[in-house]
């Protein structure tokens, strides 16, 4: 049987396929791959005048649990200082923001897009 995502590059994929989730739901790509000392952002969209930080989530089995729960405190908090750095290099602090989660199990297209999915204190 053929999985969807194969490979090295299956990150690239499944960030793909949630972007095209996302645009369907009317969010506006800012960026991908976001990257600095902090950490790395997924995508960072817009969705009217809120700033979103998407971190997606693959996994092909859930043995190990579901693609949603394999984002630790630790990974929260590196999104985290990865979006505040992106604020104060952008001189975006003022807007409001939030973390969504896109997460895609197996290899059969199951998305479940998790809006608002951790709260955080960002300066």
């Amino acid at each position: 049987m053929r999985h969807l995502f194969q490979g090295r590059k299956k990150g690239d994929q499944a960030e793909q396929m949630a972007e095209r989730h996302l645009q369907q739901q009317g969010l506006k790509t800012v960026c991908r791959n976001y990257h600095c000392r902090a950490g790395e952002i997924d995508i960072i969209m817009q969705q009217g005048e809120v700033i979103v930080f998407v971190e997606v989530r693959y996994r092909r089995q859930s043995r190990h649990g579901s693609a949603a729960e394999s984002i630790t405190r630790n990974k929260q908090q590196k999104l985290v200082r990865a979006a505040n750095h992106y604020l104060g290099r952008h001189a975006l602090h003022h807007r409001p923001c939030r973390f969504d989660v896109v997460a895609i199990n197996g290899g059969n297209e199951d998305i479940s897009w998790i809006v608002d999915a951790f709260q955080q204190e960002y300066k």
